[in-house]
């Protein structure tokens, strides 16, 4: 517990703090809720360029507690808005980690998220254990995205974290970020409804879904994505006169390519270009093309060093149509699960297959969906270019994943749009100004007169968008509460020691002696039998293995933790050593057939994360 929150602590400051730093740099001196994906981008990016230096991760270690220390000195003294920042902040972050929370709670542990749900955190373990001691593997030799594993390994390295609680709290602190992004669009509300707001479209129902499956690639793409959208709305409003006011877009586009390469920017590159042109037609103010390309040169400097490592990941599995297709998935995963309501703790579960009826889900997404088209239209009304254009970027992607690729990516798809569909519904609901009141780059709001009749019809309709405001806002926390609550949690440690094993046993088969609480709390039999995918995998307690005596019939392998010097049965003798592991051969002979007919034969696909 400890480890996941001190990493918890430990991202969200450095986050935090070197991210206001950039944005101060760019010339602006209020604090800015685009900070904590600003910081995170920069934390991610750092941590890569320098994992591999001299000390297997420790110099990344020092480069991002050294930057946060100089953020926070330059930002002493020069940064207005901090205590407001400070009041607004701290229930939001607060609430959104008690809900990252609600997985370990209702286990009882903290572990390894999402084991028996999905097994690629196995993978990414194993990559990280390599990256920290300077070894290759299949993910970095394929072009793969490690921004953040080497921050897991700067946590590991800097304060002793180990693997498991360094993931565990990465993906926490993405959640905790995401919402305080989010305040952004809220700040400017009533406490209750900012902070409830801000909390459903950061953790809107599929983004708490990867959250319960470990995939903190997705989550952390469904915030980067939403903040580039409201940085780009906000080059055109605080930042409107700043000749920098698109690089903080660019530092978020930046952490994108570091954790998702380069599928990365076909949302974020999508919404810029459908904004550009929607700018260009609107013509409310002249193109600011001179600020634009100072964003695109610091963002082309800083990916430049991850060029080659993006040709090499088009090559990668999933990319593949006739790839991993279904992957943990059931079957293709329903869009209107974007929009927020969906009352099933498992986001792969068809609608009427859980407790509630099929017509609990359709007739929430039909009141979602109305209240989308409503937000549309108020947005479209309000010259919301840059939520209209991540809105569509969305849309777009989900219809080409749809189309060309597999139900795994197409919900892949879903998962990043979801954020944007609760910030099209609730933005207009809760906001009662028209956003000509806000003075765009170059020139006045050019609206007083919309001004006063947008607030005039809201006033006039008063109580429909604040109680369909409350509806949705209930009805998707609850949702994204189920979905958090249903999270399995694995083991609390990790080793690669059982992967490098599998080359030896997968001629012959194999059984595993697991502790009682691993396999009966900790979902210990997925679990390890991954690890040992592609052979013939038995898994049976040591209780029960005390209770037989003997091993199944034909099991030539056994697995054991602890003592080399005790033998779970007679007749077996030390093969390997591998900590905490002990490997046991049978000294005798084995018969051609193992069907293992006491305890489950578990055998798992094999295939890289994705």
């Amino acid at each position: 517990m400890i480890g996941t929150y001190a990493a918890v602590l430990a991202v969200c400051v450095a986050s935090l703090a070197i991210g206001q730093a950039a944005i101060g740099l760019c010339g602006a001196r209020r604090w800015s809720w685009l900070s904590p994906a600003v910081g995170l981008a920069l934390v991610c990016a750092i941590s890569w360029g320098t994992v591999r230096l001299p000390g297997d991760g420790l110099a990344s270690a020092i480069v991002v507690l050294v930057l946060t220390v100089v953020s926070v000195a330059y930002l002493w003294g020069r940064l207005e808005g901090g205590a407001e920042a400070l009041r607004i902040g701290w229930p939001v972050a607060l609430v959104a980690l008690l809900a990252a929370s609600l997985p370990f709670l209702a286990e009882g542990h903290f572990g390894i998220l999402g084991t028996s749900f999905n097994p690629d955190m196995s993978q990414h373990l194993l990559a990280t254990d390599r990256l920290a001691g300077g070894h290759g593997s299949q993910l970095l030799s394929q072009g793969y995205p490690l921004g953040p594993h080497a921050v897991v390994v700067a946590l590991n390295k800097g304060l002793g974290i180990g693997l498991v609680h360094g993931f565990s709290g990465l993906t926490v602190a993405v959640a905790v970020l995401a919402p305080l992004t989010a305040l952004a669009a809220f700040a400017q509300l009533r406490a209750v409804p900012r902070t409830a707001a801000a909390l459903v479209v950061a953790l809107a129902y599929v983004v708490a879904s990867y959250f319960a499956q470990g995939a903190f690639k997705e989550t952390m793409e469904a915030l980067y994505l939403l903040a580039f959208v409201l940085a780009l709305r906000e080059s055109g409003r605080a930042w409107g006169e700043l000749p920098l006011r698109f690089v903080p877009a660019a530092l978020i586009a930046v952490g994108a390519v570091y954790a998702y390469s380069f599928p990365g920017l076909i949302w974020l590159g999508g919404a810029a270009v459908i904004w550009a042109v929607a700018e260009l037609v609107v013509g409310r103010t002249r193109f600011p093309w001179r600020p634009l390309a100072m964003g695109l040169l610091v963002f082309a400097v800083l990916v430049a060093p991850e060029v080659g490592r993006l040709i090499d990941f088009q090559r990668f599995e999933t990319f593949d149509p006739n790839g991993p297709g279904l992957g943990n998935l059931f079957g293709q995963v329903s869009p209107f699960e974007a929009l927020g309501i969906w009352p099933s703790g498992d986001f792969r579960l068809a609608p009427g297959d859980g407790a509630i009826p099929a017509l609990g889900y359709y007739l929430g997404a039909a009141f979602a969906l109305v209240l989308l088209a409503y937000g549309v239209a108020r947005c479209w009304r309000r010259r919301e270019t840059a939520i209209l254009a991540g809105l569509a970027a969305v849309a777009l992607a989900y219809l080409g994943a749809r189309a060309g690729g597999t139900p795994y990516t197409a919900a892949k798809a879903i998962e990043i749009a979801s954020p944007l569909v609760a910030l099209t519904i609730l933005l207009p609901l809760l906001d009662r100004r028209g956003s000509a009141s806000v003075p765009a780059a170059g020139g006045g709001t050019g609206g007083d007169e919309r001004e006063s009749r947008d607030i005039s019809d809201f006033r006039a309709n008063r109580s429909i968008p604040a109680a369909a405001a409350t509806l949705f806002l209930l009805a998707a926390g609850v949702c994204s509460v189920l979905a958090f609550a249903n999270a399995p949690v694995g083991p609390t440690s990790y080793s690669p020691a059982l992967t490098g094993m599998r080359p030896l046993l997968a001629a012959d088969s194999t059984l595993v002696v697991a502790p009682d609480e691993l396999l009966a709390d900790q979902h210990g039999v997925p679990y390890l039998a991954w690890e040992l995918r592609g052979g013939r995998v038995c898994i049976q307690s040591e209780s029960e293995a005390a209770a037989e005596g003997k091993p199944p019939h034909g099991v030539r392998f056994v697995v054991t933790e602890g003592d080399a010097g005790r033998p779970p049965f007679p007749g077996l003798r030390v093969r390997r050593l591998a900590s905490p592991y002990v490997l046991w051969e049978a000294s005798g002979p084995i018969a051609a057939e193992s069907p293992c007919p006491l305890i489950a034969v578990r055998q798992a696909r094999q295939g890289p994360a994705r």
